[in-house]
């Protein structure tokens, strides 16, 4: 590596990347830890990287020249969406940039709200999503200390028990880790919390024993069904066999027959560490999780790509999170809006594969 470039300090590598950024047209920011935001607005759309690094391609194909990358946790304003005539067939959206264009699939659709502070919190907490593209947790130790804990990202879902003030002196929420058994907390502005109303069940008209969800490993397709009656149908991805287990459970989605036995609002997902690192295998805050696997395996929101229609998970079934929900609602067993978790047997769930 270049002397001159060890010696850049991360202030002059942002000024330097902001500059670079100008002079070729396009807007992002690495969005700092302490809610400087830049403003929402209608002009967009919004994107934040969810991996290590995308390329910035010439045209709007796979096969076209790198002329540029963008990284983790960057948030772009794109000037437009489009579909591309060069793919790829199972997704083929991508952003535009003014010098280039950025595929979809690691890129999250991201928007900036920030809430009003609220007190109505109930002795079991509720729940809450993160409205603003990603917020650092701390968790508070003795003597007035913080620890610095995860990224909270754009959709996720998140347990409020409780209102203090932060290490800014500023209102921050408390957050119960349903993985780690732990609290931390996140300024208040960047929560919404989910209203009663919002998780009313879906046709509860229909009996259950009708209510049935068919998933296509071939298709990676997802097929609710009220009787004979399609009432969803969309894109998913589901378990890639080629990963590397860290616990022995296979990461491809299982085959067969089962039903829906769990439900939850946000469950923490990956290998269960306390972290900074925003690289880690740690999710928390998966939203609208329902498990249908004895090895845990679920229909669950996602927020870390946007590739639907390939194998993308440990195991799990991604879904879009606004499908996920949905799903949660439409499907037994009901989880009233104040319960962390619905134990009973539900939904009957069959996996198939024709190969």
């Amino acid at each position: 590596m270049d002397a001159t470039l060890r010696r850049l300090t991360r202030r002059d590598f942002l000024k330097l990347l902001l500059l670079s950024a100008g002079a070729v047209g396009w807007r992002w920011f690495p969005w700092p830890d302490d809610g400087n935001y830049p403003p929402d607005d209608d002009a967009g759309p919004w994107g934040r990287v969810t991996v290590r690094r995308i390329g910035i391609y010439a045209q709007p194909s796979l096969a076209s020249p790198k002329v540029g990358s963008l990284y983790r946790d960057m948030v772009v304003r794109f000037d437009e969406v489009l579909t591309s005539p060069y793919g790829p067939r199972h997704n083929p959206k991508w952003y535009r940039l003014h010098d280039g264009f950025v595929y979809s699939a690691y890129i999250q659709p991201v928007r900036t709200r920030l809430n009003p502070v609220r007190t109505d919190i109930p002795e079991g907490g509720r729940p809450a999503e993160v409205t603003v593209p990603f917020t650092r947790a701390y968790r508070p130790l003795k003597k007035g200390r913080w620890q610095k804990l995860y990224r909270l990202y754009y959709g996720s879902v998140h347990r409020v028990t409780d209102l203090r003030t932060g290490p800014d002196g500023r209102p921050w929420y408390c957050i119960y880790d349903d993985w780690m058994h732990v609290h931390y907390c996140v300024p208040a502005a960047h929560l919404r919390f989910i209203e009663p109303h919002e998780l009313t069940p879906i046709a509860p008209e229909v009996p259950a024993h009708e209510k049935r969800i068919v998933v296509d490993l071939d298709a990676q397709r997802l097929f609710a069904y009220q009787g004979d009656d399609i009432v969803l149908e969309t894109q998913v991805s589901t378990g890639l066999a080629t990963l590397k287990s860290t616990n022995g459970i296979p990461t491809k989605t299982p085959t067969g027959t089962f039903r829906i036995y769990l439900k939850t609002p946000h469950r923490h997902m990956g290998d269960g560490r306390l972290t900074s690192d925003i690289h880690a295998y740690e999710l928390p805050g998966v939203p609208w999780v329902s498990f249908f696997h004895k090895t845990g395996v679920a229909f669950h929101g996602t927020y870390w790509h946007d590739n639907f229609g390939r194998p993308m998970s440990h195991g799990c079934v991604n879904m879009r999170t606004d499908e996920a929900l949905w799903l949660y609602r439409w499907s037994h067993p009901v989880v009233s809006w104040d319960q962390p978790y619905g134990h009973r047997t539900g939904t009957l769930v069959r996996v198939v594969e024709r190969g």
